[in-house]
């Protein structure tokens, strides 16, 4: 009963997709409600601003729980790491005012899909439906599954006939409405949030309530300079951050804006064809594309005709891409099953560009809307930028953990000053001040705002290099990466593909190569006839546009394109090409491209039907894949040596396509579009092998050198053939010379067979298991790299993978995801597809890159380190002189707050990165032993000098408990003078404010506070020294000299201005020769022991300490494992329905 009862309050929305989210059912009590109200007036507030932070305890303290159907407010909760909370309201939808289809009232459907979950979502008699919107979604509430669904869309669950048949005609006037308004208006709409709510919204950031707090304390014991400098800086910070918001909302409201009302003609039911705004569409909609330009307002599956479209909004490469008509054909399975990967050949995206069209027959180019709104591509691109996935970095986590930490230090100071100051029968107004500003002090309040600094510099650093970051959390992840994976065509080799030959095959054997560039022509025959009509290109604007490998080969033939948008008859628009004045001489005056089968990268293969002008025979030439291809071919066509030529090439880096040509045995006036593609690609002869060059980058080289030396591991990810893509490997240095490349064939069960993983290598390699060995683990065609260690490279492609994923799991126990930091070589400056852009087309942007992020971590963790020291350091001083019942003057806490403090952590990011990566990462957290020991063991070094400052003063003969003169005579004797200056914290304070106590610890403080502002502004390996940061180093030697200008000066302008009193100059010495103590002290521990990373690993080795990570783990059991890896082996799958195939290694790994 309670598993039901739960079963009916929790459910997961979007189940299995990015977007996953656990939803639960609340129900409102007014009771619970008025004690919340009261809790709000009594707390002023307080509660409230707890359940803006808190938004389940808001839930949990309004609401009851109840099952969903009941609910009237949902909480919902992220399955990510993080599991963020939200809730929302239960909103209803009323459909009793809408004229209803016919039949509707007395149980029919409400719209024609009867499996539509719109006829499931209906309340009856009261047509009302349920529903939520969640991240600009909306959902319903389905009364037969006890779910909420997602509407704006059709269901995936159509089938290809049905698409046609349900939704051809158009919709019915009476149904748009009903989908109008329960899908909601097809427009992508981001609201320009008013400036209130931003600032609202920002202020309400826990760090600034408790900031607001401390300066209103601070005020109200006088300490007014440095709370109105605290103040002003966090009017511009929090001014700043609304501004880049309130831009940010702008560029991306006109970005979107303009594509909300574009004119479309619609189709209804009743009344045909009608112009309607792009915001009335609905999911279901039959709309015309009469050719003109058109930037597409929604999602669209096409019916009827073919068209040309620009994706460079979502993919980044404007290349035209060619869309086919879903078939008409009656296979049960959904119309995306049916067509398999290559679906979206069929989908008009929402935000691409339609650029031309070409109708069937007669009849026009016809779309049905698939998916409105913000269900659509492009609102998916809009999500992602409006409600981004947060960024779970060890940084910010331990930076908190640090102020809480901090914050229990704060109490301790608390506790102890409230004993101090009762025991001496201290007013309680004074005893809380006190004891609050002790706690205040241990909890720097620049944290959040000095770790945004060193990103904001970073961020500048890279712009100087025309690297483009729209998340700047990220730079300081990048300073933890430990493996790039590349993209080969375009990143690490040239753009554009040269043709280097074709080489025909005739009569099963193959020719002699014809090279390119060649004086003598390509020849006229089939291998010719199929580089001329075998592609994708079109004629825009009087210029060919098309994919680059198409274009290189067409152009290789000296041939022409002429467009032509109809044919004579009216009928189809057709592509022509005709041979130009320097190619050979051919018997035929052109070739008209009639149809073309798409290239997928599923397929791996495209193919045109085609008819030389004049004459009646059809022809389809096929290109792709050389394995794909022969696969297609009749095997007496292919010649025998097929494999061994295409290693030949392969192996030499070369891209290889394959050609074959049929002729079709069709009619006259054959409707070539009726054609199967299944059956037109059978039986086909194969032509020859058309051999593509694409030279490796210049910088590519140095740059994998460069990673390699730092030892960050190199990946290739490619669709090109296997052999080419472990020859690019090595041509670019990724394997190196001697090392063994294993390539990774799995295959799928077979019968009774089960599914079976080869090992073998790859040619020119020889095994050698008894030398030492890492492995380098590998997914889809990849080869990786692990520094000059690494004598084994695995190397697989996609099907490998897919059937490892489902039979081997066991061997990918835990692949990424996602990558931690994506960057796009773009000549935009900023990319939705990645968070960096480099608007320089090299992978040079990699190792800067990662440069930047080590030097803008490695700052992270000494701002952080410093304004820790810098707290304690204050809160120890300030400790100490509360034994006393005496207290730092404002000017004194104001130097050491803005006039060292502020601007150390304003400057000590400004170091630049160090050009050379080091063979090793900085720390990735906070909380590891050096980092954690450079802070204790720093703090006991200040608490000692304080602390033998403190005793020993008093022991001086010259030392009086209560003093009331200032002056120095020339004769360094103390004199008596005016009397003391308002300085102190209220206004009988001055006794306590003026103490030998007081002027013997502030030199202390203030100038600790700038030996471990050096100390931890270290350079090398992962930044430049600290003299190259011109702007900090000035600045530490000018607070170092004014510092001790006010301690050693014996003038009356100080003495009126600091609450000093007059010591011998032997006492300084003293105190000076303290400080230099602490200095050498503190230099030696940090950067001859903590930072010594050789000292380190020897300790390490000394303890037997091994590191705990799981890739460790599985490192040294795989180096412990005599059988791996496995060579010219072949392992097969339990025979179970759960297919495991269990390795020992990995299977003890998660023991551990």
């Amino acid at each position: 009963m309670e598993e039901k009862l739960w079963k009916d309050h929790c459910v997961l929305l979007n189940k299995d997709e990015e977007n996953e989210l656990e939803i639960f059912g609340y129900k409102t009590q007014s009771c619970r409600k008025a004690l919340c109200i009261a809790g709000y007036i009594f707390s002023c507030g307080a509660l409230l601003l707890l359940f803006y932070w808190k938004p389940e305890w808001d839930v949990w303290a309004n609401c009851i729980r109840c099952s969903l159907e009941e609910a009237d407010v949902v909480l919902l909760r992220t399955t990510d790491e993080f599991q963020r909370y939200t809730w929302k309201k239960v909103t209803w939808i009323d459909l009793s005012t809408l004229v209803l289809p016919v039949g509707s009232n007395s149980g029919g459907p409400f719209v024609a899909d009867k499996d539509s979950v719109l006829n499931r979502a209906v309340m009856k008699p009261q047509l009302k439906m349920r529903c939520i919107q969640v991240q600009k979604i909306r959902y319903i509430w389905d009364f037969s599954v006890k779910e909420f669904k997602k509407v704006g869309s059709l269901e995936d669950s159509n089938t290809c006939h049905s698409i046609h048949h349900k939704f051809g005609a158009g919709l019915t006037r009476e149904e748009q409405a009903i989908r109008r308004l329960v899908c909601g208006p097809n427009a992508i709409k981001v609201e320009i949030r008013p400036i209130w709510k931003l600032l609202f919204k920002e202020i309400l950031n826990p760090f600034y309530v408790f900031q607001a707090f401390t300066l209103t304390l601070w005020l109200s014991q006088g300490y007014i300079e440095y709370s109105v400098a605290i103040i002003i800086l966090s009017i511009i910070s929090v001014g700043l951050t609304v501004y880049n918001l309130t831009q940010q909302s702008t560029k991306l409201h006109e970005l979107v804006e303009e594509h909300n009302k574009v004119q479309v003609t619609v189709c209804t039911n009743s009344e045909g064809w009608k112009e309607l705004e792009s915001c009335c569409l609905v999911p279901g909609d039959m709309f015309l594309l009469d050719g003109k330009k058109l930037a597409l307002p929604c999602d669209a599956v096409l019916i009827d005709g073919s068209c040309i479209v620009n994706e460079g909004m979502l993919t980044g490469e404007s290349i035209p891409v060619t869309k086919t008509a879903l078939p008409f054909t009656e296979s049960p399975m959904p119309w995306k099953t049916h067509s398999m990967e290559d679906y979206r050949r069929h989908i008009l995206f929402c935000g691409t560009e339609v650029i031309q069209t070409k109708p069937t027959g007669g009849g026009p180019v016809r779309a049905v809307v698939l998916q409105t709104g913000f269900n659509t591509a492009k609102g998916e691109l809009v999500r992602s930028i409006l409600y981004p996935k947060p960024v779970n970095f060890r940084l910010y986590r331990d930076a908190f953990k640090f102020i809480i930490g901090l914050s229990v230090i704060g109490m301790f100071g608390f506790i102890y000053t409230v004993c101090v100051f009762v025991s001496h029968n201290k007013p309680v107004a004074e005893v809380v001040a006190m004891a609050l500003l002790l706690l205040t002090v241990a909890v720097p309040p620049a944290i959040p705002a000095a770790l945004t600094a060193g990103t904001v510099y970073a961020q500048r650093r890279l712009k100087k290099k025309k690297i483009f970051c729209i998340s700047p959390q990220r730079i300081n992840i990048c300073g933890q990466i430990n493996l790039v994976c590349f993209d080969k065509t375009g990143t690490l080799t040239e753009d554009g593909l040269d043709l280097w030959g074709i080489i025909p095959a005739e009569g099963s054997r193959f020719q002699k190569i014809h090279k390119f560039p060649s004086n003598t022509p390509l020849p006229w025959g089939p291998v010719c006839g199929a580089m001329v009509s075998c592609h994708s290109l079109v004629v825009l604007d009087k210029k060919i546009q098309g994919d680059p490998l198409d274009l290189k080969m067409f152009e290789g033939t000296h041939w022409e394109v002429e467009d032509s948008s109809t044919a004579q008859d009216g009928a189809l628009g057709i592509c022509i090409v005709k041979p130009g004045p320097k190619a050979s001489r051919a018997p035929v005056e052109g070739i008209a491209i009639l149809h073309q089968f798409p290239f997928s990268s599923g397929l791996q293969r495209m193919s045109v039907v085609s008819r030389k002008i004049g004459e009646e025979q059809y022809d389809l030439y096929m290109k792709g894949a050389p394995e794909t291809v022969s696969s297609f071919c009749r095997q007496d066509t292919v010649p025998a040596n097929f494999l061994k030529e295409l290693n030949t090439y392969t192996s030499q880096g070369f891209r290889v396509i394959a050609l074959a040509h049929k002729v079709l045995n069709l009619g006259k006036d054959a409707d070539v579009r009726s054609l199967e593609r299944e059956e037109a690609e059978s039986g086909l002869v194969f032509l020859g092998l058309l051999v593509m060059e694409n030279r490796l980058k210049q910088e590519t080289k140095s740059v994998l050198q460069e990673l390699a030396a730092a030892h960050i591991r190199s990946v290739m990810v490619t669709g090109d053939n296997l052999q080419t893509a472990v020859t690019v490997a090595r041509n670019a240095g990724m394997v190196h010379t001697g090392s063994k490349v294993i390539l990774v064939e799995a295959n799928e069960p077979e019968g009774s067979a089960p599914a079976s993983i080869a090992w073998r290598l790859a040619e020119g390699c020889k095994a050698n298991t008894a030398a030492p060995h890492n492995i380098c683990a590998d997914t889809e065609e990849r080869i990786t790299l692990e520094g000059e260690t690494c004598n084994y490279h695995f190397a697989m492609n996609g099907k490998s993978y897919q059937v490892i994923t489902k039979h081997f799991y066991s061997l990918l126990p835990k692949a990424l995801k996602a990558a931690h930091a994506g960057i796009s070589l773009s000549e935009q400056e900023a990319s939705v597809s990645s968070p960096f852009t480099s608007r320089t087309p090299s992978v040079r942007c990699v190792p800067e890159l990662i440069r930047e992020g080590r030097a803008a971590l490695v700052s992270s963790f000494a701002v952080v380190k410093y304004l820790t020291l810098y707290g304690l350091i204050q809160f120890v001083g300030t400790a100490l002189l509360f034994w006393k019942l005496q207290i730092f003057g404002n000017h004194q806490y104001l130097i050491q707050d803005v006039f060292i403090t502020l601007l150390v952590c304003l400057t000590m990011s400004l170091t630049e990165a160090y050009p050379k990566l080091a063979p090793y990462r900085p720390p990735s957290q906070l909380i590891s032993p050096p980092l954690l020991l450079s802070i204790i063991l720093n703090v006991c070094f200040t608490i000692i000098m304080q602390t033998c400052g403190f005793l020993l003063v008093k022991q001086q003969p010259w030392y009086t408990a209560l003093a009331s003169q200032r002056h120095c005579s020339p004769g360094n004797q103390t004199v008596s003078s005016s009397s003391p200056g308002g300085n102190g914290t209220s206004s009988g304070a001055q006794s306590t404010v003026l103490s030998y106590e007081n002027t013997t610890l502030w030199p202390l403080c203030s100038i600790n506070c700038i030996i471990v502002a050096f100390i931890f502004s270290k350079g090398k390996p992962f930044r430049k020294p600290i003299y190259t940061n011109y702007v900090f180093s000035v600045l530490l030697t000018l607070q170092l000299a004014t510092c001790l200008f006010l301690f050693l000066a014996d003038m009356d302008a100080v003495y009126s201005a600091m609450p000093f009193l007059c010591t011998p100059v032997v006492w300084r010495v003293y105190i000076l020769l303290m400080l230099l103590v602490t200095f050498c002290v503190s230099f030696f521990a940090e950067d001859v022991i903590l930072q010594n990373k050789h000292l380190w690993l020897l300790l390490k080795a000394w303890f037997g300490y091994q590191s705990n990570s799981q890739y460790r783990k599985w490192q040294r059991m795989l180096q412990k494992d005599p059988s791996w890896p496995p060579v010219n082996t072949k392992d097969f799958a339990a025979k179970s329905m759960e297919a495991a195939y269990i390795n020992p290694t990995y299977e003890n790994s998660d023991k551990d």
